[in-house]
């Protein structure tokens, strides 16, 4: 039976992009990272307007400032941080030490489960600040777009909240198990003498020197 640590095979694996696309937590992590382009790119691109006869621009979001820049902020910093947390599940089975494992998952865990929370705050204003806008030269599609997509954020981050911490609970369950890390385990047995030593047998760490072979010899008169 394969060992492994926090979801994860032991290091020396080979990478199989394959495999890695398909998994649940790759899939849901890249549709998080397609809907957090959608809301700050639309936001930049079309969510600032000019009314007649005025020249400055407004959030087309109730014509405040605040809310563009708090969908435009909580975007950007997702799309960063699928960028990072994809990498690092690329490499998470070359990381053998059974420590930075954990805080790789509990970085991902306490993080989707933030910004789950503030995709739902984002969500709630931009659909409020739409419900009682009065602008009409708002681009209506352009901000239904951000509203939905802040919504569907919200779910794709929960449910990598959900991926996170089943994999913080098998690691637990892992270690549990006598997962040894690598790098730290001393409990490994002593080499063989020889090559052809058979299965099982282990050198003795005090092996005596062959200056001491054959006992005492008496002198010869």
């Amino acid at each position: 039976m394969e060992s492994s640590a926090y979801g994860a095979s032991l290091a020396g694996g080979a990478f199989d992009l394959g495999s890695f696309i398909k998994q649940p937590q790759t899939i849901v992590r890249l549709f998080s990272w397609l809907f957090s382009i959608v809301v700050f790119a639309t936001i930049l691109s079309e969510g600032y307007i000019n009314e007649p006869n005025v020249q400055d621009t407004k959030c087309m979001f109730d014509q405040t400032e605040s809310a563009c820049n708090y969908g435009v902020g909580i975007g950007i910093l997702a799309f960063l941080a699928c960028v990072v947390f994809i990498v690092l599940d690329a490499f998470f089975h070359q990381i053998s030490n059974a420590k930075e494992r954990k805080y790789i998952v509990l970085a991902d865990l306490v993080f989707s489960g933030v910004w789950t929370f503030l995709w739902f705050v984002c969500f709630c204003l931009l659909a409020q600040k739409w419900s009682k806008s009065t602008v009409t030269a708002v681009p209506a599609d352009a901000a239904r777009a951000v509203v939905a997509f802040s919504f569907f954020s919200i779910a794709t981050w929960a449910m990598l909240t959900v991926f996170a911490y089943r994999r913080y609970r098998q690691g637990m369950v892992d270690v549990g198990l006598g997962y040894n890390d690598p790098v730290s385990d001393h409990t490994s047995p002593y080499p063989s003498a020889y090559a052809g030593a058979p299965e099982g047998y282990q050198q003795s760490p005090f092996t005596p020197s062959s200056s001491g072979e054959g006992g005492y010899q008496p002198p010869a008169y």
